[in-house]
C-alpha cells in the first residue's frame, strides 16, 4: 500500500506492518464468526459451515466486535499512512454497524431477514467456482447444519413478530424447503458418486424437513386477520443511531425528510415533463399506463439480456467509467424463496474472481389474480433501468471495483448506502449522458425507478419514525410513485423489515452531492469519468468516509 518509490522511516513502515496484520487477523476472525460471508466471498475452505446462533455465540461475537474496535481505535492516526487511516475509519466503522444491529437493534431477536443470507444454498448450486463434485460435498456439509440453525432460528426470534416479518419468514424459509427438494436434484444430478447421492438425498430431505417445519411456525406466527401483530417500528431515537452507525449519517431527521421531499418533488416534475413530451393528449396516470403496459414481448428475462449488451456499449463508447476485467453477468428467474424482491443480483466475492454474476428476475406470484400477474411484468422502460441498476453501470460495475480496491476491508465490507446509491445514481446516470437519444417515453422508465425509491425513502421513515401505517405505505407507492398493486404491497411490508431502504435515495444524494462539489473546479462534466473512478476505488465504505477523503479539509454539507 506504500506509494512506489518512496521510502517510509522505519517507525511509519513498523507502524503499516502491525496495522496490516491487525487487518489480516480482523478479516480472518471475521471469516470464522461469518463463514457463510467467507465462503461467499470466494474463501472456500469455509464452505459447508453455518454460523452458530446461539446466544452464547452473540455474546461472544459482541464482546470480540468490542474488542476489534478498541484495538483499531488505539492505533495513532498520525503514524499511519492516508491508506491506511482510512483502512482504520473503516474498520470502526464495520464494527460500529454490527454492533448496532447486536446490541441496539437487535436483529436476531426481532427479524427473520437476519438469518436468511447465510441460509442460502445459492454459492453452491450456481457458482461454478469448483468441480461439481467438490460443490456438492460442500452442499452436503452446508445441509447436515441446516436442522440445528432451523432450530436457533426459532429459538432466537421474540413473538409476536409483525405480520410482515411473519408473512417473510413463511415465504423465505417455507420456499428453501421446496428449492431443495425440486432444484437441488437437478442441479448434482451428473456426480457420478453413488454414496454421495445418497448422503445428500439424506442431508438434503432433513433439511428441507427443517426448513418446512420453520415455514409452518412462521405461518402460525400470522397474526389474526385485522391484527398487525407486535411492533415494527425502531422509533425515531433508534433510527437516527442506525443512520450513524451504519452510514456515517449525522444528519436531523427532520432535515432528511426535507431533501426526501424535495428530490421527491423533482422527480414528479421531470415526470410531468416527459409526459407532456410523450403524448400531451394523456394524464401522467394515463401515459405511465400506456408506457409500463409495453411489455418486453420476449419476456423480461429475455428482455434483460438484450438490454446488457447495449448499456454496456453505450459506457464504453461515452468513456463514462472505467471497466476493469472481462466478468459477465448473466440473467436468470429468481427462485421462489426470493421473490420477496423483484429483481437483485448475486456478485461472486474478491477471492473469485471470473467468474460470472446472475442477475435474478422475479415472475409474478401465481397465486395472484391474472390482471396483477400481468400488472407486476416489469414494462420495457422500466426494465431498462432496472437493468442498468443491478448491471451497467450499477451494482455489477461497482463491485468489479471493489473486488480490486487495493484494501482488504474495501473488497469486503460493501455498504448499503454505497451499493444502492451508486446503483440508484447510475440510473440518472445513463439518462444525463445521453441514453435513449432523449426520448421522453424512454425518459418515464428511468423516472418511474426514481420515484420508487423516492417513496421507500419516505416511507421508511414515516414507518419507523412517525406514525405511517402499512396501509398508508401501500397507498403512497402506487399514488406517488405510479406502483401496479402487488408491487405496491410488497414495497410497504418490505419497509417493515428493511429500514435502511430509504439508502437508495440516501446515497444517491450524497453522490450527486459529492459529484458537484468535487467536479465543479475539475472541470465540471469533463471530470465525471475520473471522478467515478476515484469514488468506486475505495470499494463501498459510508459515503460520507470517502467525501472526507476525497474533498480533504473542504469535505462539507453531505446532503
Amino acid at each position: 500500500m506504500e506509494t512506489p518509490g518512496k521510502a517510509l522511516p522505519a517507525v511509519a513502515t513498523a507502524a503499516a506492518a502491525q496495522w496490516d496484520s491487525l487487518v489480516k487477523s480482523f478479516v480472518e476472525r471475521y471469516f470464522e464468526a461469518h463463514p457463510t460471508f467467507g465462503a461467499g466471498s470466494g474463501r472456500h475452505e469455509f464452505d459447508g459451515r453455518l454460523p452458530d446462533w446461539s446466544p452464547g455465540s452473540f455474546e461472544h461475537e459482541v464482546a470480540q466486535l468490542r474488542e476489534d474496535r478498541r484495538r483499531a481505535l488505539a492505533f495513532d492516526p498520525a503514524a499511519l499512512d492516508e491508506p491506511r487511516r482510512f483502512e482504520r475509519e473503516l474498520l470502526v466503522a464495520v464494527t460500529d454497524a454490527d454492533l448496532f444491529w447486536l446490541e441496539e437493534a437487535e436483529w436476531h431477536r426481532r427479524n427473520p431477514l437476519f438469518y436468511s443470507g447465510p441460509l442460502d444454498p445459492n454459492l453452491y448450486l450456481s457458482r461454478d467456482y469448483a468441480p461439481l463434485e467438490q460443490r456438492l460435498r460442500s452442499y452436503v456439509a452446508y445441509a447436515r447444519q441446516v436442522p440445528r440453525a432451523a432450530e436457533q432460528v426459532r429459538a432466537n426470534l421474540r413473538t409476536p413478530l409483525p405480520r410482515t416479518y411473519a408473512e417473510l419468514g413463511e415465504m423465505s424459509f417455507g420456499g428453501l424447503a421446496g428449492y431443495y427438494e425440486t432444484d437441488v436434484p437437478g442441479v448434482f444430478a451428473a456426480v457420478d458418486d453413488p454414496d454421495l447421492q445418497r448422503q445428500m438425498r439424506e442431508a438434503n430431505a432433513e433439511a428441507a424437513q427443517a426448513m418446512r417445519k420453520l415455514g409452518a411456525w412462521f405461518h402460525d406466527q400470522i397474526p389474526p386477520a385485522g391484527e398487525a401483530g407486535g411492533e415494527f417500528r425502531l422509533g425515531a431515537d433508534l433510527y437516527g443511531r442506525m443512520l450513524a452507525a451504519t452510514e456515517r449519517v449525522d444528519v436531523p431527521l427532520a432535515e432528511l425528510e426535507a431533501a426526501g421531499r424535495r428530490e421527491l418533488a423533482r422527480n414528479l416534475a421531470a415526470l410531468r415533463e416527459a409526459c407532456a413530451a410523450c403524448d400531451p393528449s394523456l394524464s401522467v396516470a394515463e401515459c405511465l399506463a400506456r408506457v409500463m403496459a409495453r411489455k418486453p414481448p420476449e419476456g423480461p428475462v429475455e428482455a434483460a439480456r438484450r438490454q446488457l449488451a447495449r448499456l454496456h456499449r453505450f459506457i464504453e463508447e461515452n468513456g463514462l467509467v472505467s471497466i476493469p476485467g472481462c466478468e459477465e453477468a448473466r440473467v436468470e428467474e429468481a427462485p421462489p424463496y426470493q421473490r420477496w424482491n423483484s429483481a437483485y443480483i448475486d456478485i461472486p466475492g474478491p477471492y473469485d474472481r471470473h467468474l460470472p454474476s446472475i442477475y435474478y428476475i422475479a415472475p409474478p406470484d401465481p397465486s395472484w389474480s391474472p390482471e396483477e400477474q400481468a400488472e407486476y411484468v416489469p414494462g420495457e422502460a422500466d426494465l431498462l433501468f432496472v437493468s442498468a441498476h443491478e448491471v451497467w453501470p450499477g451494482h455489477f460495475l461497482q463491485f468489479l471495483h471493489s473486488n480490486r480496491a487495493a484494501s482488504p476491508l474495501s473488497q469486503l465490507f460493501v455498504g448499503y448506502g454505497f451499493a444502492e446509491g451508486w446503483a440508484h445514481y447510475s440510473e440518472e446516470l445513463m439518462w444525463e449522458a445521453g441514453f435513449g437519444g432523449g426520448d421522453p417515453c424512454l425518459h418515464i422508465g428511468q423516472l418511474q425507478n426514481a420515484l420508487l425509491r423516492n417513496i421507500r425513502y419516505l416511507v421508511a421513515l414515516g414507518l419507523h419514525t412517525g406514525d405511517l401505517t402499512v396501509e398508508e405505505a401501500e397507498h403512497m407507492f402506487r399514488e406517488q410513485g405510479f406502483q401496479d398493486p402487488a408491487n405496491a404491497r410488497q414495497q410497504a411490508a418490505r419497509g417493515t423489515f428493511d429500514p435502511g431502504f430509504l439508502n437508495y435515495t440516501l446515497g444517491k444524494l450524497m453522490i450527486r452531492k459529492l459529484r458537484e462539489d468535487w467536479t465543479g473546479p475539475r472541470g465540471g462534466r469533463t471530470a465525471w469519468r475520473e471522478f467515478h473512478d476515484r469514488l468506486l476505488s475505495y470499494g463501498g465504505p459510508p459515503i460520507p468516509l470517502v467525501r472526507r477523503a476525497m474533498m480533504g479539509g473542504r469535505a462539507g454539507a453531505i446532503l
